[in-house]
């Protein structure tokens, strides 16, 4: 089932919550998080996201050597509900591309508005995002501020329980914003490192047979966990690439695995051309729903 069908269904699926998942007695419909009731009572470490490698590099918008093909708004309407973006400065512009903007490139600031816009639109939806980030914190701040989407972020008290999906869309706090390349800083207590919350497994594989769990960056014990499952080519993806690896059984097999060896809930399931395969079963399968 493709991404437009599964888009579909969860429409259908939405009417007939809103008609009969009501409060007794007053009629209310009762709230879902990221689609779901019952991920409200879930906290943050304690439920799996679909996520995309380089969001912002599309074959809709015309990119060379795209990891996706619809662009960011089409991607979160469609169910996604993890970024990975890169953000470089070239000419004094804050431009999302990926190592060689030349092959293509979105203002840092349009694509920052796709995601306010859909956290407008969607209340009880939550979104993270990883930047790559290799702008200032305070250049990227700069761009939250100019946008509005600083008025959606959440920051983390570090070592501390994460809270319920329910309690960051009741306190309209529905972005986690993440970034590698940065130690966390004081003044942006929003931008979260990744590394100091998360655990991943390797990101180069070139074969189905070379994916496995072993650990990467951040340490294994951390209460995240970001599973990269796509392989890599020098530059950019290929839906060949992503034929190979983005259905069951082989893609839930090895989210079970990794899930197994690690003792963690993979929270990030990170693909290539999420419209290729079974990404949203896999993530729905991981939730128990």
């Amino acid at each position: 089932m493709n991404a437009s069908h599964r888009a579909a269904l969860a429409f259908v699926a939405g009417l007939i919550c809103i008609s009969c998942g009501t409060e007794s007695g007053n009629g209310a419909a009762r709230p879902t998080c990221n689609g779901f009731e019952a991920l409200c009572e879930r906290r943050i470490d304690e439920v799996a996201y679909p996520m995309t490698h380089n969001a912002m590099s599309n074959a809709e918008a015309g990119w060379s050597l795209p990891n996706q093909n619809f662009g960011i708004t089409r991607q979160l309407e469609d169910g996604i509900r993890g970024l990975m973006l890169d953000t470089y400065e070239e000419d004094g512009k804050l431009l999302l591309c990926h190592m060689f903007c030349a092959l293509g490139s979105q203002p840092l600031g349009e694509g920052l508005e796709e995601i306010k816009a859909f956290l407008d639109a969607n209340p009880g939806e939550l979104v993270s995002i990883i930047f790559e980030n290799y702008i200032s914190h305070a250049r990227t701040s700069s761009a939250f501020e100019e946008t509005g989407l600083i008025d959606f972020v959440y920051a983390h008290e570090a070592g501390g329980p994460w809270p319920t999906l329910g309690e960051l869309i009741e306190a309209d706090t529905r972005l986690l914003v993440f970034q590698e390349k940065l130690p966390q800083d004081a003044d942006f207590p929003w931008l979260m490192g990744i590394w100091d919350n998360a655990g991943e497994t390797h990101f180069s594989f070139s074969a189905p047979a070379d994916l496995n769990c072993d650990p990467n960056r951040g340490d294994p014990g951390n209460p995240l966990f970001l599973l990269n499952h796509f392989l890599t080519r020098p530059v950019g993806g290929s839906p060949d690439l992503a034929e190979m690896v983005n259905y069951n059984p082989l893609f839930i097999d090895r989210a079970r695995q990794c899930e197994e060896e690690r003792d963690a809930l993979p929270n990030f399931v990170a693909v290539d051309f999420y419209d290729i395969g079974n990404v949203f079963e896999v993530v729905d399968a991981l939730n128990g729903l």
